[in-house]
């Protein structure tokens, strides 16, 4: 892993809009190299658009957005983007495998900030990239689906896949959103495992969509709601109620039209009522 400043992500006086919408907007956020943070909040909450600013998939429409030293931006130099590619991994909900290569291939892809030239796009990567992507979907539990399409694995083997690339490119920050969506409780609980493993060292940033999750990936919780911040709080310190304030609409009535299992003090995963 390369050093890493004490400030990873900062973000002072953040607007982002669309066709004059406020869709986001964050007066000061700071992330530490090695922090642990959960994104929580509502669908429509500016979730994964922080994710995105974070990125560098969108900018900002006001203030100052900056990562990992530099302000991320998609017009980088393609020296800065194969920069970008080796230190920030990313996990999407849908995952951004290729389909029609093998999961080999597929881990194989997270060295790219490491290599250029012609033969990454023949995929014939030095004979040490491939071993090291062994030895990661090894330790995710894949290696005898190397040679297995990434279409025809399960959804949480396509996540161990996933997982098993950031192991192959050693970033100093990972972005997940919402990495265990789809996944059934067990499976759950294991990808957000491998995740941390993933990221040891790292800092990482997860939209977390089922909140009995937040004990295994984070150790910092921030409460999304309305594109605005309603809470910066220790994982241990977000108390039930705060997240039904969170989570509740402005016309329903917590008993009963808005019902939802909330657990942060147990390791074991519940399933989300629908909302």
């Amino acid at each position: 892993m390369s050093p890493m400043t004490s400030n990873v992500i900062s973000l002072q006086d953040v607007l982002w809009s669309v066709q004059g919408r406020t869709v986001l907007e964050i007066g000061a956020l700071k992330v530490s190299a090695g922090e642990r943070i959960a994104l929580v909040g509502p669908n429509g909450a500016g979730k994964s658009t922080l994710l995105r600013l974070i990125a560098g998939a969108i900018s900002p429409t006001h203030g100052t957005l900056n990562v990992l030293d530099r302000s991320p931006s998609r017009s980088q130099s393609g020296r800065a983007r194969r920069v970008w590619r080796r230190e920030v991994g990313q996990v999407f909900q849908g995952l951004h495998l290729v389909a029609r290569l093998s999961a080999l291939d597929n881990v194989c892809i997270g060295a790219l900030g490491r290599l250029s030239g012609w033969r990454t796009w023949l995929r014939l990567y030095p004979h040490g990239i491939t071993q090291q992507a062994c030895e990661a979907l090894q330790g995710v539990g894949l290696l005898g689906h190397k040679d297995t399409r990434a279409d025809r694995l399960s959804g949480g083997e396509r996540q161990k896949v996933a997982i098993a690339r950031l192991l192959l490119q050693q970033p100093r920050l990972i972005l997940a959103d919402e990495p265990t969506a789809a996944l059934d409780p067990a499976a759950a609980v294991e990808v957000c495992r491998m995740l941390v493993q993933a990221a040891s060292g790292a800092t990482l940033l997860t939209v977390v969509h089922n909140t009995s999750l937040l004990p295994l990936i984070a150790d910092r919780v921030i409460g999304l709601r309305q594109g605005r911040i309603a809470f910066d709080l220790p994982v241990g310190d977000v108390e039930d109620r705060a997240l039904l304030a969170l989570y509740q609409t402005d016309c329903s009535r917590p008993s009963d039209q808005f019902r939802v299992a909330f657990s942060v003090r147990s390791e074991a995963p519940m399933q989300e009522t629908t909302r």
